[in-house]
């Protein structure tokens, strides 16, 4: 059902300061929040991560759009004045969307920000054979989102692509160390590079995928470095924030963390902790 703007009041949350908000469809986008509080523990966080939907890998591009725009909306209900797409998927199949269509009618002070476009801007620093990997979802892979934006900033460098559709079912069971993950990391693995030998930057697409790191290591070429979302992301934004103050005095600054997701608590507080490395303690939003 298309979200519509008379579902939702602002409630003149312009003139007040607000929490940052960083969105999720499950538990991944909590990698990328532990390295923004990592780089910037002064403003207050609201983590909402929408569970009860996920998985958004699979999903069409239509669907993925409103389940993140509603999100997205609910994170402004709560006073957010800049929200962060920690999801590969939100960010390839929504935020494009949502910043050009949905934010001017919404509110224009309003930012909503990706965390593949900073991924994409160094991406280049990091390779020297000129070609890079993709490690991603199966929605994030057929966005195309990766080479396109890449080659906006390195037109040079070669892009290829693998999707991995049991790696997040098997974090999310918590599988991710077992020996029988360890048949599908060799797997994707070897699609990927038997596409080219020469691949020396491996990007970590998708949020869930840094808990697979070290299994990853195991058994790709030892001159193979992979890249992590999280502190890129964390760095990009301390940036946007230092370049845009405007902005930064609207992001409230208590230290404050707040967790809500759309499936059952418990279930979620368990597993946000293995992602967070911290005790997460989360309330319920029904959508």
């Amino acid at each position: 059902m298309p979200v519509t703007m008379q579902r939702y009041k602002l409630a003149g949350m312009n003139k007040k300061q607000g929490p940052i908000g960083v969105f999720d469809s499950g538990y991944g986008g909590l990698t990328v929040l532990k390295e923004i509080i990592r780089e910037l523990p002064q403003y207050d966080y609201i983590y909402l991560g929408d569970n009860g939907r996920a998985p958004y890998g699979i999903r069409s591009f239509e669907t993925v759009y409103h389940y993140t725009l509603e999100c997205v909306q609910h994170l402004f209900n709560m006073g957010c004045h800049l929200v962060i797409l920690a999801c590969n998927t939100a960010s390839a199949k929504a935020l494009r969307t949502i910043q050009q269509n949905d934010l001017p009618k919404i509110d224009p002070g309003r930012r909503v920000l990706g965390i593949i476009r900073p991924t994409t801007e160094v991406v280049g620093k990091h390779t020297r054979s000129r070609q890079v990997g993709i490690f991603g979802t199966a929605g994030t892979v057929n966005s195309q989102s990766y080479p396109i934006e890449i080659e906006k900033f390195f037109p040079d460098v070669t892009v290829y692509q693998q999707a991995c559709p049991m790696w997040v079912p098997l974090v999310e069971n918590d599988e991710y160390s077992s020996e029988g993950a360890d048949f599908f990391i060799r797997k994707y693995i070897r699609q990927l590079l038997v596409q080219s030998e020469d691949i020396d930057t491996i990007v970590l697409g998708c949020t869930h995928y840094p808990l697979l790191a070290e299994k990853l290591r195991q058994y790709l070429p030892p001159d193979v470095q992979l890249l992590s979302q999280g502190s890129i992301a964390a760095k990009s934004l301390a940036d946007y924030l230092e370049r845009h103050p405007e902005m930064a005095a609207k992001c409230s600054t208590g230290g404050s963390r707040e967790f809500f997701t759309t499936d059952d608590t418990e279930t979620f507080d368990r597993q946000a902790g293995i992602f967070f490395e911290a005790p997460v303690k989360s309330k319920h939003l029904s959508l």
